[in-house]
């Protein structure tokens, strides 16, 4: 994916709290519960739901987010389409990071098996 880097650095600048009421009310409409949002969260970045509340309470950005994360080593095994780009292509580590999540949260949202989703 051939990123700009005003997307890229509008990627970063966002905070983490504003878009994680969004990836709630998303799993929340499709019976999808609050513990299954925090355990993809969790496999992906190794944020406990405390660690999460406390950076949620920072508003830290999402380069934040990604910098304090470890991020999961199957991540490389998330593949698809989110936004329109393949995420297995997107250039900027950054914004592919994020892009994990938003894919992770979209196969959630869809009623995707968790074993599916946790690539186990």
């Amino acid at each position: 994916m051939k990123d700009t880097g005003h997307h890229d650095e509008r990627v970063a600048n966002m905070t983490f709290a504003s878009v994680y009421p969004h990836y709630l009310d998303r799993i929340e409409r499709r019976d999808r519960t609050k513990e299954e949002l925090h355990q993809v969260i969790e496999w992906l970045t190794g944020f406990n739901e405390q660690q999460l509340q406390k950076l949620i309470a920072k508003k830290v950005t999402f380069k934040t987010f990604f910098e304090s994360a470890t991020l999961n080593p199957n991540a490389q095994l998330i593949k698809g389409v989110v936004c329109g780009y393949r995420v297995e292509e997107i250039e900027n580590k950054l914004t592919q990071q994020a892009r994990y999540l938003d894919k992770l949260i979209d196969e959630l949202a869809r009623g995707r098996k968790m074993e599916k989703i946790l690539r186990s």
